[in-house]
């Protein structure tokens, strides 16, 4: 499991556990650098921090754990890694669910993540972020600046999804604040056999927003294979 840009081990929440009571599947749950109580985040990120992710840690923490052919489900940031790494090993991944992932970068997801800036500097939402996080301003820093940095607005992953070969799932929410259908139309572009679920009224986290619907339909997938 691949967590969000603010995310962590502790933000999934029971939704490992629940996983796997509904699917059998075994779960590997990870913090990624910067985030939860993985080490703290020291340098300023670029915009290729989620390839480093894909193309770097991911391969040397799945050959660690012994893990080989995984089924990959990343949510938004960790959506984009699961892609990336999926088109650089076209047979080492099983199949890929999504919930809300980006490959590339809309002004939805700018406005909303400059208003998420505000957000954590007016209100509490900084102490409560903090409860999952060693250094809280360090993993909100590292993932907020780079959105919102002029040289990040030409980043984009579509070429990475031509060499996709495994079953697809793409999840999102129909009052995603961070992206619209226009992420899916993308995906479903250049991976014609990718399956997409819309959730109506849910928004950018469907395991926290519609958790039941998100896990039929990931059930109903991996049924499927």
């Amino acid at each position: 499991m691949l967590h969000e840009g603010l995310g962590s081990i502790a933000l999934w929440r029971d939704f490992p556990q629940r996983v796997r009571d509904r699917t059998g599947y075994e779960v590997v749950a990870y913090s990624r650098y910067g985030h939860g109580w993985s080490e703290a985040l020291v340098e300023k990120r670029d915009p290729a921090y989620m390839h480093h992710e894909a193309e770097a840690v991911l391969p040397e923490l799945l050959d660690t754990l012994g893990i080989r052919r995984p089924v990959l489900l990343g949510h938004s940031d960790g959506g984009s890694i699961a892609l990336v790494y999926a088109g650089g090993y076209p047979h080492g991944v099983q199949a890929l669910i999504l919930e809300a992932p980006h490959v590339f970068v809309e002004e939805l997801s700018l406005r909303s993540i400059a208003q998420l800036k505000t957000t954590y500097e007016t209100t509490d939402f900084r102490a409560k972020l903090a409860r999952y996080h060693g250094d809280v301003d360090g993993t909100f820093r590292g993932w907020n600046d780079i959105w919102l940095d002029p040289s990040f607005r030409a980043w984009n992953i579509e070429s990475s999804l031509d060499a996709i070969r495994c079953p697809l799932l793409v999840i999102q929410g129909e009052d995603d604040e961070f992206g619209t259908v226009a992420q899916l139309a993308a995906i479903e572009a250049r991976v014609p056999a990718a399956q997409t679920v819309l959730i109506p009224h849910c928004g950018h986290s469907p395991h926290r927003d519609r958790p039941e619907a998100t896990l039929a339909a990931i059930a109903r997938f991996l049924e499927q294979r």
